[in-house]
């Protein structure tokens, strides 16, 4: 199943900057595990952990329910980039 795919029809309505996006299939310890890493800009990472992690706790809900199907174990994990980076000068 094309995990990568689903999390990105799932979420590109949820962000301000969907071309930023960076979906990545894992794989895990066993072929029945994968990772899915989701990396955004800094606001759109905190846009989809949501309040108290109820948006991530619902996307890896939805994504558990796929991976069933296939008898996979899905992870999610949300990191995040900033890109205004600063420099320091000395």
């Amino acid at each position: 199943m094309d995990y990568p795919s689903i999390i990105r029809t799932i979420i590109e309505p949820l962000v301000e900057n969907p071309s930023a996006l960076l979906i990545r299939e894992m794989p895990g310890e066993t072929k029945k595990q994968v990772t899915i890493i989701i990396v955004a800009e800094n606001a759109d990472t905190a846009r989809l952990i949501g309040r108290r992690g109820a948006i991530a706790d619902s996307l890896r809900e939805v994504i558990s329910i796929a991976g069933k199907q296939d008898g996979t174990r899905v992870y999610l994990k949300f990191e995040s980039f900033n890109e205004n980076k600063e420099t320091s000068e000395e």
